[in-house]
This record gives structure tokens, sequence and C-alpha cells, in this order.
């Protein structure tokens, strides 16, 4: 791919799904300075990551359901994981991605989906960041002061809160490690999905 095409999907915004794969990862959770209104909490884990085109791009997790949480339901994010090995680490890069469903994956039918405490969830992803040497990952493409990003890593299906469904747009996180050539896909759904 080009190094600027990559780029132009998030300056122009008509793409409705990107995949991102990028190294040189960096992680930290949202802080209170950058967030408004003060009472709401701090619901986000921000990923960084080089794709190879010459900017860093930021990636948004969603770590506790606001919106459910409004609403009276559970705001706990569940997650689902993924485990195996790679035999090759994928290229770096950006692509417009036409499709992403949870619902396509082999595995999707044996996974348990465990509810988790926000605080639990922002360990268990900065964890993995630090740790690992690649990262993959779909998501909505946004536009922000710094660096330009992917939101909407999370299943797009009707939820409690939010009963409309957006199908094949769903977001996840795919983390390489060296160690024994692990893969972990983190896929993540709000209460009602």
């Amino acid at each position: 791919m080009k190094r600027g095409r990559g780029l132009q999907l998030f300056r122009d915004l008509h793409t409705p799904l990107v995949h991102i794969v990028g190294d040189h990862i960096k992680a930290r959770l949202e802080s209170r300075i950058e967030h408004l209104p003060p009472r709401h909490p701090i619901d986000h884990v921000w990923i960084s990551l080089d794709p190879g085109l010459g900017t860093r791009v930021m990636i948004s997790v969603n770590t506790f359901s606001s919106q459910n949480a409004l609403a009276g339901f559970d705001p706990r994010v569940r997650v689902g994981v993924i485990h195996g090995t790679w035999e090759k680490l994928p290229e770096r890069g950006i692509n417009e991605c036409h499709r992403f469903s949870y619902e396509e994956l082999p595995e999707i039918g044996t996974l348990d989906f465990l509810p988790l405490e926000r605080v639990f969830l922002e360990s268990m992803i900065l964890d993995r960041a630090h740790q690992a040497a690649l990262l993959e990952a779909w998501g909505s493409p946004y536009r922000r002061e710094e660096a330009p990003g992917i939101h909407q890593i999370h299943s797009r299906r009707g939820s409690c809160a939010v009963p409309e469904s957006i199908e094949g747009r769903d977001g996840a996180l795919r983390f390489y490690f060296h160690e024994e050539k692990r893969v972990e896909t983190l896929l993540f759904k709000f209460c009602g999905q």
C-alpha cells in the first residue's frame, strides 16, 4: 500500500471500517483533564501504534459503557478472548475493511464473554499493549487533534441501551507476542449483545 493512501482513509472519513496493523505500541488511560464532563467516568484506554506510514494512529477502546450505566443497565464490558499462535506476522499498514463480524469467526460459538470491571479491563489491555510486538485492530475511523484514529472497538449489534444494530462493522484487537508466537484476539460486547 502507498503511504499516503492509508492516511487518506482518515482524511476522507468515508470508510466505515478500517483495518490497522502496527508496532511500537504505547498505551495509556484517558486522563481526567482530557475528558469532559467531569462527572463522567474515565472509560477508555488509548493505544497508539506505528503502521509504517509516517504518523502514529490512535485506537480508543471502551472499558465501561456510560450509555448502559445511564439507562440503568450493566455498564461492564464483556470480553471474549481467542487464543492462537502465529506463523508469520502481518505487515504493517492501514487498509479499508469491507466487513468484520464476530458472528463469522469460527471460534465464536465456543467463546465465553465475561463481564469485567473497568479497572481490571484497563489493566488487561495495558498489560497486553506493553508486552505485544505487534497489534492488529479493526474499527471505525475518526480524527483526533493529535492523530488519526479508530474507535468502536466492540460488537456493533444492538445492546441494552442502543437498540440499533450495525452489521459487519465490529471492532476488535489482536495482539501478537514473540513469546511462544502467541496471539490473543480480544472481542468486546456490551449488555444485551
